[in-house]
């Protein structure tokens, strides 16, 4: 069925066209008329016509103009303009609106059926044209999500041939060769922080999929995997960035990550997590996916986790001690001695139950754990790699004649792995508060924020102040008001610099709010102070 419009201030031509319309094309065309431009325009909107035709001269809004105005909010409308004389002028206007075809008053029948047949195959290409576009749509909607989650398991499994990588690259017209992996995890949130009822949470949010992922695609321009368990794999594309954009771009990704977090809790009432990888090339983008997930396993309370802020699985046998496994060497990265020592302790008494006649794998396993600890050491920071430093590991652990000696041996090895990364993560978070405290010390006069800081130091401004508070007991801006304060005091009773002077020596442009600063911090105002009225000596 086509839809006509015919717009004429002349009710012989209308009654003429749809004489021979409906002569014609007989049950085929729904025929409205309009014998004003305004009118034309109003029927247009409510009958949604396939096929306009329109008299040039109407009277009020002309027909030029009328059709202009439908062209707005109807691109595939079919205009044949119909006059008794045609300008220049107006034929020009007409040729850029896009009309179909002409037809001179007075009306000639077989013009009127030729050129109504021409429209009629027109409107049918473009519903054809339509129906497949939306077809293809429709069938994207559903591939593109199976194409994306295979895209990611390949690469994070690595078991893709490169012209499988450039064709998933070309249907998801993906330009980057390199990107970063993130790890959302749901549940809700316990009281110590830590997430807990994740089954029936991920019950719950089984059938709010599609609802995440478009939410997680309004943050990021990416590439969202399954719900697996409750779990969501995320790769952004990334092109590599420069060592001095990759703070810029890490902080960027942490702020985007915390609003995404924030929206889902809104919408879902869940807690969200986000664990994130460093960027690598595709080929190696499972190493970003191990990093995102350790970033989650590392931080349990945090709700964004970037692996580059932390100073930083298999197929098993039926009745292999994985958890154990994992939570032992989980425990040596933490440099958590009482948990390694435990965990150490329960995997070798699982190997004396079960393993205890297979002399040569009990030791090969020791070995295996040894070194794998002691890789975790080197690559945390916490011990010093040496060539030859294992040179007698394999003579001492074959020449042992008891399965005591050999515990002794693990055991001492895995808490001195334990003991280095405990001591170096100490450190290393002792020397970022120390290398603040001096950088405050030596800027607090200035418009100091958090952000500077934290960007001096190489690290997100959340992971910085919370391990500030955590290190100093105070967040970073009671730190560096109590310093000012101290400043001030001193130049207040070793000084005769003006109260104008010494409220910018110390950091503040407005000597009112300095004033009221001082006074909430140490009780009197700095005029009182200097009078000797809060002074330490009074």
């Amino acid at each position: 069925m086509y839809k006509i419009l015919i717009a004429d201030d002349e009710s012989i031509v209308i009654n003429a066209l749809k004489f021979i319309i409906e002569n014609n094309f007989p049950e085929e065309c729904m025929i409205e008329s309009a014998s004003s431009g305004r009118k034309v325009i109003e029927q247009a909107e409510y009958f949604r016509p396939d096929i306009i035709f329109m008299d040039i001269q109407m009277p009020g809004i002309n027909g030029i103009e009328a059709m202009k105005e439908i062209r707005k909010s109807n691109e595939g409308i079919i205009f044949i303009v119909v006059s008794a004389y045609l300008k220049f002028d107006y034929a020009k206007d007409a040729i850029d609106i896009g009309v179909m075809d002409y037809i001179n008053k007075p009306i000639d029948k077989d013009v009127i059926v030729k050129i109504l047949k021409k429209a009629m195959n027109k409107v049918d290409l473009n519903k054809k044209k339509r129906s497949e576009e939306l077809s293809n749509r429709e069938k994207l909607e559903i591939v593109t999500p199976i194409i994306e989650n295979g895209f990611i398991y390949s690469l994070i499994y690595q078991n893709h041939r490169e012209e499988e990588l450039a064709n998933f690259r070309t249907l998801l017209s993906i330009e980057e060769d390199s990107g970063y992996m993130m790890s959302l995890q749901f549940g809700d949130i316990a009281p110590k922080g830590q997430m807990e009822n994740t089954i029936g949470t991920t019950v719950r949010l089984q059938k709010e999929y599609s609802r995440i992922k478009d939410a997680i695609k309004a943050s990021f321009n990416c590439c969202v995997g399954a719900m697996m368990g409750n779990m969501i794999l995320v790769f952004v594309p990334k092109a590599m960035p420069r060592p001095e954009e990759e703070y810029e771009m890490r902080i960027n990704i942490i702020n985007e990550a915390r609003k995404l977090t924030r929206e889902l809790r809104r919408l879902f009432d869940a807690w969200f997590r986000v664990g994130i990888g460093a960027i690598h090339n595709l080929e190696e983008l499972a190493e970003s996916y191990n990093e995102a997930m350790r970033s989650l396993a590392f931080n349990r309370s945090d709700s964004v986790v970037h692996v580059n802020d932390l100073p930083l699985l298999k197929s098993y046998e039926e009745d292999y001690p994985v958890e154990t496994e994992n939570a032992l060497f989980k425990s040596i990265e933490e440099g958590n001695l009482n948990r390694s020592a435990y965990y150490a302790k329960a995997f070798f008494d699982w190997m004396m139950e079960r393993h205890v006649q297979n002399v040569m794998d009990v030791k090969l396993k020791v070995l295996e754990f040894v070194l794998r600890a002691e890789r975790i050491g080197f690559e945390s920071g916490g011990m010093v790699y040496r060539f030859n430093m294992r040179s007698e590991y394999l003579g001492t652990v074959m020449n042992m004649n008891s399965y005591e000696q050999l515990y002794e041996w693990f055991s001492s090895k895995i808490t001195n792995v334990c003991h280095n990364i405990l001591t170096k993560k100490e450190e290393n978070t002792v020397d970022i508060i120390k290398n603040a405290q001096e950088y405050i010390a030596k800027n607090y006069s200035k418009d100091l924020i958090l952000d500077d800081v934290s960007k001096e130091l190489q690290i997100s401004p959340y992971y910085f102040s919370k391990l500030f508070k955590k290190r100093t007991g105070s967040t970073f801006i009671e730190y560096l008001t109590n310093m000012r304060m101290e400043k001030a005091k001193e130049l207040l009773r070793n000084t005769a610099k003006s109260m104008k002077e010494i409220c910018l020596e110390v950091g503040y442009a407005d000597a009112n709010y300095f004033s009221r600063t001082f006074k909430k911090n140490v009780g009197v105002t700095p005029s009182e102070y200097k009078d000797g009225k809060g002074s330490e000596d009074v």
